[in-house]
């Protein structure tokens, strides 16, 4: 069997350059091709033969899974997928914070690869994708009056009701904004859509309530309601502590994505409505 390598650049963070050393090292063991992703994302013809023939292994280096995002766009064929952030949490070892790799990052690179290299000689069964989703580091704030409204930068899009959603392998995690849970202030309750339930874009997914209001929860994205977040049904006081994180509320199997995001905010627009309404409260 052909296989082919997908790797994030790993130019900007010790995990990358792990990333980077892993596909390189794989490479060699297995003889396959080595994949640019910036290449592949300006001209995907170049590597039309080398996706139609080979299996694909994606190496990501952190949870922002650029390499994997990519394959899944263009509907590539994923055998395996590697995610370095993950085998530094399981091995305990912290890496060096340097670039260049050193012994920490040189010793996780071949371990990674030598797994790798036992998994693919087990029978080959290509990978289904399970969207694993992480709460946000980076945000933007906007600030009025005493209040502070965070909207984190990094793969988060909004429609105007204040409703977030992150897409990953095809499925949307959806919550309201930090602006919004401040608004309602206290949550007290979270009415849910059914599980299998088909939504439209702007369509209705659930409510919430608190003391100062019933919110209508307003899909930003098309498709078929997955899963509802249990916690947030058991304790919706979740939904103020930590709005992007353990306070999502459903998700969506997306049936119309990327036109949706098409009518959707980026986080620098979106935090321009934030400011227009915070000033008119």
């Amino acid at each position: 069997m052909k296989r082919a390598i997908l790797s994030c650049n790993g130019l900007d963070k010790p995990e990358g350059s792990v990333a980077r050393e892993v596909a390189i090292r794989s490479a060699d063991a297995i003889g396959g091709e080595i994949i640019c992703p910036v290449l592949l994302n300006r001209a995907p013809a170049r590597y039309k033969k080398a996706l139609s023939d080979s299996s694909l292994i994606v190496v990501d280096g952190c949870s922002t899974r650029c390499a994997t995002k990519l394959a899944t766009r263009l509907g590539a064929k994923v055998e395996r997928k590697v995610l370095v952030s993950d085998a530094v949490k399981a091995s305990g070892q912290a890496l060096e914070s340097t670039l260049s790799l050193e012994p920490n990052g040189l010793a996780l690179a071949r371990t990674i690869v030598e797994e790798l290299i036992r998994n693919l000689n087990a029978p080959a069964v290509a990978v289904e994708a399970v969207a694993e989703f992480e709460t946000p580091t980076e945000y933007l704030v906007v600030t009025h009056d005493k209040f502070e409204f965070r909207i984190p930068v990094v793969d988060y899009v909004f429609n105007e009701n204040d409703v977030w959603a992150r897409a990953l392998d095809g499925v949307a995690r959806v919550g309201i904004s930090d602006f919004m849970q401040q608004k309602l202030t206290d949550i007290s309750y979270f009415d849910p859509p059914k599980v299998e339930s088909v939504v439209e874009q702007f369509g209705e997914l659930g409510s919430l309530e608190s003391a100062k209001a019933v919110f209508e929860i307003i899909a930003p994205v098309a498709g078929v309601v997955t899963a509802v977040n249990p916690a947030v049904i058991d304790n919706p006081g979740l939904i103020n502590e930590d709005p992007y994180g353990a306070g999502w509320l459903v998700e969506v199997k997306m049936t119309a994505f990327p036109q949706d995001e098409e009518l959707l905010l980026d986080p620098a627009t979106y935090a321009e409505i934030i400011k227009r309404k915070a000033a008119e409260e």
